[in-house]
């Protein structure tokens, strides 16, 4: 639902940017290019495809002709990264990603084809944040974290916890928790939440650290319930839940990103006009609303704000990565 207060952030934004009214910036604007192509690491149905096809709708006829998503789907979405590193880099192909490809993986793979060097941030497209929930496997008297640890302990082999893949910032939130208490906890990677969510549901697995929009629904039928949220402060999508910062667990605060990158090599007058224009494209008040059921914030930034929050993030990554001693492939 959009509401008076994110119309006028929306607005705000595109006083700012000097862009208010987008027809226009669009009928003004030059060096439009013919097609657009938007590389999405992953199969077309999720969140990252269905952002970018909205943002790209954005982005036709103001920044070219014709915008087209190309799935690129595989290796946890290296795939699309290592797409976007051998791609013209004349400003025609950009790449929609989650932060893992390019924060986490280079600490936890000990070979991969690209770095970030191979790519150049445009602007963050949405964040969200982590949750940690339960669901019927585990007693409805347990209501925050720590509670959730002590029936670890008193319930050996029964905490098993989802994730939406080994190594993703969930799984490794959930780790860095059973470490730092010596819960008896055994992850549970899968391949996306989509597969463990519904055992959660049906209590085959006591729980899951996915992001916060794979439960509000289940929140709301009561088939589930949040014991965390990952962010710096409560999430407006589910503002009774304490986080895990409030909780006594200020290591584990995490909001994670998913981006728009451009090729390196790209010169910087087109990098600085796709910037411009997502930015534009992505404070449209049917852009944010469309997110807020996902339980995202839509986030744009500049190139130099981008850039220092993946810097800020890679080292937050590696020391969990390290702490755990975690391999991917291993």
């Amino acid at each position: 639902m959009t509401t008076r207060r994110t119309l006028i952030q929306s607005a705000a934004a595109a006083s700012v940017l000097g862009l208010g009214h987008l027809p226009s910036f669009a009928q003004g604007s030059s060096g439009r290019i013919d097609t657009l192509r938007i590389v999405v690491g992953f199969p077309p149905g999720g969140t990252t495809d269905a952002f970018a096809r909205r943002v790209g709708e954005k982005l036709r006829g103001i920044y070219a002709t014709n915008v087209v998503i190309d799935n690129k789907p595989g290796a946890g979405g290296q795939l699309g990264v290592l797409n976007l590193k051998s791609s013209a880099a004349d400003g025609s192909v950009m790449l929609y990603s989650p932060a893992s490809m390019l924060t986490i993986y280079p600490h936890s793979y000990s070979k991969l084809q690209y770095s970030q060097s191979d790519v150049a941030p445009i602007s963050i497209g949405h964040t969200t944040d982590h949750a940690f929930a339960v669901g019927s496997a585990v007693p409805a008297s347990v209501t925050n974290v720590k509670q959730f640890i002590e029936w670890s302990k008193a319930n050996p082999g029964k905490a098993t916890i989802g994730n939406p893949g080994a190594g993703s910032m969930p799984h490794l939130l959930m780790g860095m928790l059973a470490k730092t208490t010596e819960a008896n906890v055994t992850n549970v990677p899968f391949a996306g939440s989509g597969p463990g969510v519904p055992q959660v549901l049906g209590g085959q697995i006591a729980g899951m650290s996915s992001p916060l929009g794979d439960w509000i629904q289940h929140i709301k039928t009561g088939r589930a319930r949040l014991l965390a949220t990952s962010g710096p402060e409560r999430s407006p999508f589910a503002p009774e839940t304490a986080t895990y910062k409030e909780q006594g667990f200020g290591d584990l605060v995490v909001r994670e990103w998913f981006g728009f990158f451009m090729p390196a090599a790209t010169p910087q007058a087109a990098k600085d006009r796709a910037s411009t224009m997502l930015r534009a494209s992505l404070i449209q008040p049917d852009v944010v609303a469309a997110m807020q059921p996902l339980a995202a914030h839509v986030s744009p930034n500049t190139q130099a704000e981008f850039a220092e929050r993946m810097k800020l993030d890679t080292a937050f990554a590696g020391k969990l990565v390290s702490a755990l001693n975690f391999k991917a492939d291993s």
